[in-house]
């Protein structure tokens, strides 16, 4: 069977510029999100602290998990880049057992919690907390910061800096 021959003036190639087009186009609304973000949490923040995640487990496929750890990749250095803009420094967490420590007295629990339970309960002090807010909290004990302000953002005025 004779090969198929490319009409006139157009070369072989066609698709494959069109898809190189579209991904430099997702690559640069991936890195404009990602910035928006970054800037709105540094703004907010004086102090962020964010785990140092790595999605391989969240794809099921290869191609899944090359756009899940570019996304994430870009989010991260775009944090990074507009706190160095801002004078702030970045706290990067090692994400292992974040959620299944207690904030208060650091007791881990024997098993992990499945998602659809949103209250953390802490079998040895009893406290009882919502799960991402006790997960925020272990974070920043782990960043060696006073977590006492983990539920409001910095007070209006602009922010102290300390004289090095």
């Amino acid at each position: 069977m004779a090969r198929r021959r490319p009409p006139k003036g157009r070369p072989a190639s066609t698709g494959y510029r069109q898809a190189a087009k579209l991904y430099r186009k997702v690559a640069r609304q991936r890195t404009d999100t990602a910035r928006k973000w970054a800037r709105k949490v540094v703004r907010d923040h004086d102090v962020p602290a964010v785990e140092d995640f790595t999605p391989r487990f969240l794809a099921r496929s290869t191609m899944a998990r090359k756009a899940a750890d570019g996304a994430i990749g870009a989010t991260r250095k775009s944090l990074i880049e507009m706190a160095r803009k801002h004078g702030r420094i970045v706290h990067l967490i090692d994400p292992a057992h974040t959620t299944m420590d207690c904030a208060g007295c650091g007791a881990g629990t024997k098993h992990a919690l499945p998602l659809s339970e949103r209250t953390c309960t802490c079998t040895a002090c009893g406290a009882v907390s919502p799960r991402d807010k006790d997960s925020a909290r272990v974070m920043l004990l782990r960043a060696g910061l006073d977590p006492a302000g983990v539920e409001g953002v910095r007070p209006d005025g602009p922010p102290v800096r300390q004289a090095a």
